[in-house]
């Protein structure tokens, strides 16, 4: 699919009492361009679970902090999936206010059984549309 981009505002709610996005509120940021970006190609995250009995968990994380973020500013979040395995993928993921880059990270995300939360198979539609 190569790089998915989604544009985010950043809320009061997201900043801490200096004024800039709160360390963890850039992993916020990630999830929902992951979300947004399996969005795009037709997989709703309730409906993988209801239908097929999955659901994704973000397994590790890696982020470096480079320049804040602040309040009232539209910054670009972006997904792209550089490694899948058979339960897992890796996602290289950017946050950027034009091209200026302030964070950056990879996040391994599993697909688990609903029920019994042991890894499963990332079915096969969605790994070809992800890779």
């Amino acid at each position: 699919m190569g790089k998915f981009n989604w544009p985010v505002r950043v809320y009061y709610e997201d900043t801490d009492a200096g004024g800039v996005v709160f360390y963890a509120n850039y992993l916020k940021f990630f999830e929902r361009a992951r979300t947004e970006m399996l969005r795009s190609l037709g997989f709703e995250q309730d409906r993988l679970i209801e239908e097929q009995g999955i659901i994704f968990v973000v397994r590790s994380v890696q982020v470096d902090y480079l320049k804040p973020a602040r309040f009232n500013e539209q910054i670009q979040v972006s997904a792209e999936v550089t490694q899948a395995k058979k339960t897992n993928f890796l996602f290289a993921q950017e946050i950027c206010r034009d091209d200026d880059l302030l964070c950056k990270g990879e996040v391994r995300i599993a697909c688990l059984d609903a029920e019994t939360m042991r890894p499963k198979a990332v079915p096969a539609e969605i790994l070809e549309h992800l890779i």
